[in-house]
């Protein structure tokens, strides 16, 4: 087996967090080894086809950098109450509370890390501030930034076992490679690898017998087998392995790597199954706190698919970004139909009883209006307008797999934890290789959020650990 022992660090995992930790760890002087599973073509992970990153303000700019958040006044506490809100309570407190207080100060050091964002808001009520970038540029720039202070890239690299000391400490990674087998030996290990959910086989075992057909919104490579490694050597396997970011696609989105191919502004309209039902109150929340337990709704209903209708007025508030074109008619029943619903006819019947269950005021797009429904099985309690002027507009929508909410454990230190609870001497996790932060939904946003800030601290944990050695 070859032996490569001339790093400091190994950062396993080439999306945010990973980057992170590797751009992190350089800057501190050390000698950084990062092996990435995919091609360098498709290097990035789930963060190359990701565009947002949810970070709470408590002025108007990030830092010295001056750029402008669309909502000035959304503070840590109140991206904390959101995240402890959204997963019912059961996110770990003390992992949430170090994303949210380090997530301004992570985005303006990745901003001196060379990062670009774009502050223009979509067009969707998405009612925090947020900052929004490139996937692939981003990718790009990090990589770049890393390099450029001596960290060394490795490409079509599998991390498949790590390699431990004879005291137990972490001493290396072994690695698939085109030329075998490749141990690289270091006195610290960052894993920020990503999750398990483009696995059809783990898909499978976690979500059901359907879910090998759900299309992945993300990085084909995602495939778990980091995670499996770590809990190989004894770290323990926390969070709700059953939950997963699930967003509402586009239905005619790839089998993988679609990104976000979303339907944003579904809130302000109808969703039909193929039975012609509504089956979800599209006014529950601001689409960022729906869109990613939707796509679990919408992939169990028949067929998997479901149609979001609006009318002329309300056209304006939608954005879609998949392939698809809306499709658009003078009636109800014909958009259906030839979106390919299975009972148009009682779809029609169904906007006709909502329409007549709306007793509108004023109407707010960029807050719950309180404009609700009366005297139906599932009430819409905000934005709850009559779709009743033609012409209308329909969507084809599925789910789309983003990221499992199962992982491995950690502390706010992102040192890996064994099933006692103890730190793994030298072992470091960051991002959706982690469980424990999320749980039945999840904050738009915050994925990239989280990944950045804890790949981050992993990098100074790291050091700190070295330097103690």
């Amino acid at each position: 087996m070859n032996v490569i022992s001339d790093h400091d660090v190994i950062v396993v995992g080439c999306g945010i967090a990973g980057l992170s930790a590797a751009n992190r760890a350089v800057e501190l002087g050390y000698d950084v080894g990062v092996l990435e599973k995919a091609p360098q073509e498709h290097r990035g992970g789930h963060t190359r086809f990701s565009e947002s990153f949810r970070v709470p303000s408590t002025d108007t700019d990030i830092g010295q950098y001056g750029y402008e958040f669309a909502i000035d006044d959304y503070s840590p506490d109140d991206f904390y109450d959101d995240i402890i809100k959204q997963t019912n309570g059961r996110a770990d407190p003390d992992i949430a509370r170090t994303l949210v207080d380090n997530a301004g100060p992570t985005v303006e050091w990745l901003t001196d890390r060379g990062v670009s964002w774009d502050m223009e808001p979509l067009n969707v009520g998405y009612t925090v501030s947020r900052t929004f970038f490139e996937g692939e540029e981003l990718v790009s720039t990090l990589v770049e930034a890393a390099e450029a202070d001596g960290a060394t890239f490795y490409y079509r690299t599998e991390a498949r076992e790590l390699a431990l000391d004879e005291r137990g400490e972490v001493a290396g990674v072994r690695a698939r490679t085109d030329d075998g087998f490749v141990e690289f030996a270091a006195h610290a290990v960052v894993v920020g690898a990503g999750g398990y959910e483009s696995s059809e086989e783990k898909r499978t075992r976690y979500y059901g017998s359907d879910y090998d057909a759900m299309k992945v919104r993300g990085s084909r490579y995602n495939t778990g087998e980091a995670i499996d490694m770590l809990i190989d050597i004894g770290a323990d396997a926390v969070g709700q392995w059953g939950g997963a970011h699930m967003a509402l696609i586009d239905s005619a989105s790839p089998d993988v790597e679609g990104g976000a191919n979303r339907v944003d502004g579904y809130q302000y309209g109808v969703i039909l199954n193929n039975e012609g039902e509504r089956f979800f109150d599209e006014g529950e929340d601001a689409r960022a706190h729906t869109y990613a337990k939707l796509g679990r709704r919408i992939f169990e209903q028949p067929g998997h698919t479901a149609y979001i209708v609006v009318d002329e007025p309300l056209k304006r508030y939608v954005r879609a970004t998949g392939p698809s074109d809306p499709v658009v008619g003078e009636t109800v029943d014909a958009v259906l139909e030839e979106l390919g619903c299975e009972k148009p006819v009682a779809g029609a019947k169904t906007v006709r009883e909502f329409n007549a269950a709306c007793t509108p005021g004023e109407f707010d797009p960029d807050a719950l209006d309180g404009n609700c429904t009366e005297g139906l099985d599932v009430e819409k309690t905000n934005w709850a307008l009559p779709i009743d002027e033609p012409p209308f507009h329909g969507y084809s929508v599925t789910g789309g797999i983003t990221f499992g909410f199962g992982g491995v454990a950690s502390d706010t230190d992102a040192r890996a934890l064994d099933t006692v609870g103890r730190p793994i001497s030298g072992l470091y996790v960051a991002g959706n290789t982690v469980g424990g932060l999320f749980f039945d939904n999840y904050p738009g946003g915050t994925g990239l959020s989280n990944g950045a800030v804890y790949g981050k601290i992993a990098a100074e944990s790291a050091a700190a650990f070295l330097e103690g050695e």
